[in-house]
């Protein structure tokens, strides 16, 4: 006579459970308890050097264009996903510059007094996590253009733009310690530094070999940061307008 066995269920999808962990979604049999050791593992993962947040930055200082493209293609789990990696990298950019003081008119809509524009150039300095985002949407457009012979889409780019632009975030928040550290005026220098590199990756994410790759990078990043600023002005000025009638 056989003896019927009871099988407990996934919490997390309801299939059958015979081992620690779901065969069908992977989720564990027991779920690790909230306490001082779980919080401390978390940060540790993120921190990982083998892939964590710093194993991103230095990959991406490295290798840029092979990551992203492994990450694209091969293997999505070794570096920080990219949201949440430009989220971090800008997140980190607001507090230095907050602390520190240095750069305060990096976005600035001079010349427009109390208005609109000015409210909304206030928004993007305050919120460059969005921002950056935000301004990808338009940069990628222009990379699309660009390189449309790579067959890569939209959201494939959105993807590197968000690795590219939170390292550039990184550089130009390193400048800017520093500056304030050493009084000494080199953030333009630090901006100068981060559009080499953005042109350098984003000409090696598609082909490193072709020289006229990293120029055309510089140009879609810079011709989609004009085209960001220019509509956010033209959307200040129509709420001005409108404000008016």
């Amino acid at each position: 006579m056989n003896k019927e066995i009871d099988f407990e269920q996934c919490k997390k999808c309801e299939a059958e459970l015979s081992d620690d962990f779901c065969s069908k979604c992977g989720n564990p049999k027991v779920l690790k308890k909230i306490d001082g050791s779980y919080i401390l593992s978390e940060i540790v993962s993120v921190l990982n050097f083998d892939k964590g947040i710093f194993y991103t930055i230095k990959e991406l200082f490295v290798r840029p264009g092979e990551n992203v493209h492994k990450f694209i293609h091969n293997d999505r789990n070794r570096l920080v996903k990219p949201i949440i990696f430009i989220i971090v990298c800008s997140l980190i950019y607001t507090i230095a510059q907050q602390l520190l003081k240095f750069e305060d008119g990096y976005v600035n809509a001079g010349g427009f007094g109390d208005s609109a524009v000015s409210n909304i150039f206030e928004w993007i300095q305050k919120n460059y996590g969005y921002a950056n985002i935000l301004m990808s949407i338009f940069i990628t457009v222009w990379i699309k253009l660009f390189f449309k012979k790579y067959n890569y889409n939209f959201f494939e780019i959105i993807i590197l733009l968000c690795f590219v632009m939170g390292i550039g975030m990184l550089i130009y928040t390193t400048f800017g310690i520093i500056e304030s550290i050493t009084k000494l005026k080199i953030l333009q220098i630090g901006g100068i530094i981060t559009f080499i590199y953005t042109s350098w990756a984003i000409g090696q994410f598609f082909d490193r070999n072709k020289k006229l790759n990293y120029l055309k990078g510089l140009i879609a990043y810079l011709l989609g940061m004009i085209t960001f600023y220019f509509l956010a002005v033209i959307l200040g000025l129509g709420i001005d307008l409108m404000s008016k009638i």
